[in-house]
């Protein structure tokens, strides 16, 4: 529940309210009765930045290396996270998944998601062949496929305003307009410098998305990874085409980016979207293409992994500009497995940003990353699965606070 005000004081402070943050608090303030924990966020309310727009799935637990902690931590999250939002009445549709090949090339790429699923104990994963497509998605063409039943969707602000409730209920709060300056630390614990003071706590946790990184290396907290902002944007099917998808339609991704190409979703509000692409942009909220702020192009410019990254990928960089230009050229991807959709199915969508750690070497940092100090911890990297995995990421982290607690 909001708090009014943000408290002087409290035994754990969190700063950001997007379901990451949301879950953390929430885990710690239902462990221990007495703890004092608060959640500073710098919008005007939660979830407002990547828990907020995405297309909602809840991923099944292909894609990620078995025995990885994205594996574990998805796997077991999505069974968590569906029987926490029927406990709580919050939608969420089991709509499944098909990830299909087109070329003989993908084929041994498919082969390697299937074992990794598999490993994973992905739910009812199995293997289609080219006439067992349609009977999942009737307008679809490829010649193999991947099914996954339990993939879903749900919307995920939803799921952290029922964390920040079960964090109300526990006695904590959440202070909204608060935007957090700096971290300073002492033998004795943390002060969190905000707009409207400073918040002392025994203990401070940064899941502040696409700024945690501004604010760990302030702190002194390891230089890399940094975040390098890429904006995912979205076309939406109009709704009288809308029957040419029935869940969610993905293609054989590449397996050097940590992006699932552009893919089709019916989200939790019935719209089917096409996307997202990734356009590296100029600000950390820039929905609008057009934005940007002095401060995040200095970090991104000044990053040596932003350039190493650039000369690495400029193929790619490319392809998603197109994608950013030319509908043609983005609705072009998707007809390769859709081949019935037309440019004209498709108007402006949402869009989002993926706030994307990289590492000074220029690679692109595919797993959960946290960097502690004397008095704080920074989630420096909770890219997707993380809504997905939220539960027991929050539990994750708060395992980590524990001793920092007791210090």
């Amino acid at each position: 529940m909001p708090a009014d005000q943000p408290p002087r004081e409290c035994d754990v402070v969190v700063v950001g309210a997007g379901i990451v943050g949301l879950a953390v608090a929430r885990e710690l303030a239902l462990r221990h009765d007495a703890l004092r924990v608060g959640v500073l966020e710098r919008e005007p309310g939660i979830a407002a930045h990547q828990t907020s727009h995405s297309s909602g799935v809840i991923h099944a637990g292909i894609y990620y290396l078995p025995g990885s902690l994205k594996a574990r931590l998805c796997v077991a999250g999505a069974r968590e996270l569906y029987a926490y939002c029927d406990e709580r009445e919050i939608p969420a549709r089991r709509t499944g998944k098909l990830i299909v090949a087109t070329e003989p090339t993908e084929l041994d790429r498919l082969a390697e998601l299937e074992r990794r699923g598999t490993e994973n104990d992905v739910p009812g994963l199995r293997r289609l062949g080219a006439g067992e497509l349609r009977e999942v998605e009737p307008h679809v063409a490829g010649i193999a496929g991947l099914h996954s039943p339990a993939t879903g969707v749900v919307d995920f602000a939803r799921v952290a305003a029922a964390y920040a409730d079960d964090l109300g209920r526990a006695g904590g709060g959440v202070s909204v307009d608060c935007a957090v300056d700096r971290i300073s630390e002492d033998g004795a614990g943390a002060a969190v410098h905000h707009r409207h003071g400073a918040t002392r706590a025994r203990v401070a946790v940064v899941c502040a998305g696409a700024w945690s990184d501004r604010l760990a290396v302030a702190a002194g907290a390891p230089a890399e990874p940094r975040i390098v902002p890429f904006r995912g944007g979205y076309l939406r099917l109009r709704d009288e085409r809308s029957d040419l998808i029935r869940a969610n339609v993905y293609p054989v991704p590449d397996p050097d980016l940590p992006f699932l190409g552009a893919h089709l979703t019916r989200g939790p509000d019935g719209n089917v979207l096409l996307g997202p692409s990734a356009l590296l942009v100029g600000a950390r909220d820039a929905y609008e293409i057009a934005r940007l702020r002095a401060a995040d192009l200095r970090d991104t410019a000044a990053w040596p992994g932003t350039w190493r990254l650039m000369r690495r990928y400029w193929r790619t960089g490319l392809v998603e500009l197109s994608h950013a230009a030319s509908k043609r050229a983005f609705v072009r991807e998707a007809q390769r497995f859709v081949p019935e959709l037309r440019p004209g199915d498709f108007v402006a969508g949402p869009s989002g940003i993926r706030g994307q750690a990289v590492a000074r070497d220029g690679s692109l940092v595919d797993d959960f990353v946290y960097s502690r100090t004397e008095r704080a911890l920074y989630v420096r990297n909770a890219p997707s699965p993380a809504a997905t995995s939220s539960l027991p990421l929050g539990r994750l982290i708060a395992d980590e606070v524990e001793p920092l607690l007791g210090g």
